[in-house]
């Protein structure tokens, strides 16, 4: 074991470590000892020499496992995960040299713009093949170090954790009364976080100056658009293996902050809100997260933050596609918005598909769509069910040259919704009624 990745303890001692919480680890990497160590602490509190596991055959070939399970487009390179399986063995040995002897530099990274809704778009950056192995082998060696810090209001792009266990959480303080809620929006987050102070929260932890110096080319990887490039002076690139985790890192001192004066805060990456119990202490939270925000090189969205109590109508707040308002969790408009506009290209009048063809692309979608929203009040339902029989009927109507849209009386008796369960299609009604009968 390297200098400082050890202290005093044998390999048995690793029942400390809780291995329960750990299965995600990367054990040829994270070895009982290695745990051990990260549960009893290091000397210093920081680790050296990782850059030779990160090197290693078995670490990149993992890596590369995963990048080619995530699939994904090419990057500046043209490479595809399919061009690189090719010829996989020799890019992994041309890879693992690189490293080895500190001559990887990273490639530029492709940036596309991708729909979010509202007629807006959000930029995405696109690493090479071969960058994204290199993050996700970083990735697989440090992350367990930051990891055992991380306070458990943190829930975004974590092991094991996810949109539902944070829905959980807020349900639970709603429930117990903390319904004045601070709902913030951090402008711009990605793009905006503040590089040296990131490296050097990295740095707190690690003290490899060839793995940091890894992360810091991957922060000022130049960025290709068109004809256009550049080379960005914050944040980190969006679509970027290693993005999400330091993202986590940057937030990881505002998690301490609000749970060091009492609040509680429950966070998806740079999506958040506070729950309290009373007007004065939401107020009081959202002077202490200004007050952070603006210390550590960031802003609050002033449109998308705000103080309410979210059991009055009118006082919601919007959280991971669900809005919580006068007691009860409905879809949000905006995710109400983008299942009316996937269904609508899957249900396009002029397609020409069989009707058994469409329901066929629908229904995995709807059941996907369903498997998140389920917990959304039940009147939900059955207006979403109404929206995908009509856009069906309109469909079947131009399928027998019939002009008009499918919303008549005569198109309900000619297709009732009958006619639509008998040919398979998944009924978010039903499904939901077929799950509170369950719980």
């Amino acid at each position: 074991m390297s200098k400082g990745t050890l202290v005093s303890g044998s390999s048995k001692q690793v029942s400390l470590t809780r291995p329960q919480d750990w299965a995600w680890v990367d054990r040829s990497i994270w070895t009982d000892r290695m745990l051990t160590a990260l549960a009893n602490g290091v000397r210093g509190g920081k680790w050296f020499s990782l850059i030779d596991k990160v090197c290693r055959q078995q670490t990149l070939e993992a890596a590369w496992a995963a990048v080619q399970a995530g699939g994904g487009a090419a990057g500046v390179d043209g490479v595809s995960c399919e061009r690189f399986a090719a010829q996989a063995d020799r890019y992994l040995a041309e890879l693992r040299e690189e490293l080895s002897t500190g001559r990887y530099r990273p490639q530029a990274v492709r940036r596309v713009d991708i729909p979010k809704g509202g007629g807006k778009l959000r930029p995405l950056g696109i690493p090479t093949v071969k960058d994204r192995i290199v993050q996700n082998a970083v990735k697989r060696v440090i992350e367990p170090i930051f990891e055992q810090e991380f306070v458990p209001g943190s829930y975004g792009f974590r092991p094991g954790l996810g949109c539902k266990d944070a829905l959980r959480e807020v349900d639970r303080l709603l429930n117990a009364g903390y319904t004045h809620v601070v709902d913030a929006d951090l402008a711009r987050y990605f793009d905006t976080i503040p590089q040296a102070r990131l490296l050097s929260r990295v740095a707190d932890r690690i003290s490899d100056s060839r793995l940091l110096a890894l992360i810091e080319h991957w922060l000022n990887q130049d960025v290709v658009k068109d004809l256009d490039r550049w080379t960005p002076t914050a944040g980190t690139p969006q679509g970027a293996v290693i993005s999400p985790l330091l993202a986590n890192i940057y937030l990881h001192d505002l998690d301490l902050h609000m749970a060091g004066h009492g609040f509680r805060m429950v966070r998806y990456a740079d999506d958040f809100v506070i729950l309290c119990g009373s007007a004065d202490e939401a107020e009081r939270a959202l002077e202490q997260v200004r007050a952070w925000v603006s210390a550590h090189g960031l802003s609050l969205h002033p449109d998308k933050t705000h103080v309410g109590n979210c059991r009055l109508p009118g006082q919601g707040f919007d959280f991971l596609g669900y809005r919580f308002e006068a007691g009860r969790r409905w879809v949000r408009d905006r995710s109400r918005n983008a299942f009316r506009e996937r269904v609508r290209r899957r249900t396009r009048r002029c397609s020409g598909q069989s009707l058994e063809r469409v329901i066929a692309q629908l229904n995995p979608f709807l059941k996907g769509w369903f498997a998140y929203f389920r917990h959304a009040d039940r009147l939900e339902f059955p207006r979403m069910d109404g929206f995908v029989r009509r856009r069906l009927r309109s469909m079947l109507r131009k399928h027998a040259k019939r002009p008009g849209q499918g919303h008549t009386p005569a198109d309900h008796r000619r297709w009732p919704n009958t006619f639509f369960a008998e040919h398979g299609l998944f009924t978010l009604t039903e499904a939901h009624a077929l799950a509170s009968q369950s719980r």
